[in-house]
């Protein structure tokens, strides 16, 4: 079991720093979090080119790391996602008899004037893909890189 664990800590660990989702979200290029990092904390995101905004101000809303759960509600910004909140939780998970980890993003937003629901949902899990697949090739990296540190000797 402690296999499991250890990819699912792995990816928790970039998952829960509320404070770098730069680790592994192409689409951030800075993240400025005021005060300590706690439930209710505020992150101010700049975005890289290419999106339809440039900034976003995201609230933490929960955050269990016993169980990998975090939760964030975007509640400014110049884009068009209007009361959106997302919750993203990690799960150890056997894949072709072999040990992994499971990420699942869920989100809710209100549809901008302009679009259609469809349109909406297309976007926003696009984006989410996006990162799941990003946050896949960081964690098989950095899980690449521990298994090929050398063991030190005492």
């Amino acid at each position: 079991m402690n296999d499991y664990w250890f990819l699912v800590n792995q990816v928790w660990s970039l998952v829960r720093r509320f404070d770098q989702p730069q680790k592994y979200k192409p689409f951030v290029s800075r993240c400025v979090v005021q005060g300590d990092l706690q439930i209710g904390s505020v992150r101010e995101v700049n975005v890289k080119s290419g999106l339809p905004a440039t900034t976003s101000t995201e609230r933490l809303e929960y955050l269990d790391d016993d169980e990998h759960i975090l939760s964030m509600t975007i509640v400014g910004g110049d884009h068009r996602l209007k009361n959106y909140s997302s919750i993203v939780t990690v799960h150890p998970e056997v894949t072709d008899g072999r040990p992994g980890t499971l990420v699942i993003e869920s989100f809710v937003v209100d549809v901008p004037d302009g679009n259609t629901k469809d349109e909406t949902c297309y976007f926003v899990e696009a984006l989410i893909k996006c990162n799941l697949k990003s946050l896949a090739d960081v964690s098989e990296r950095l899980a690449v890189q521990d298994r090929t540190k050398p063991i030190e000797r005492m």
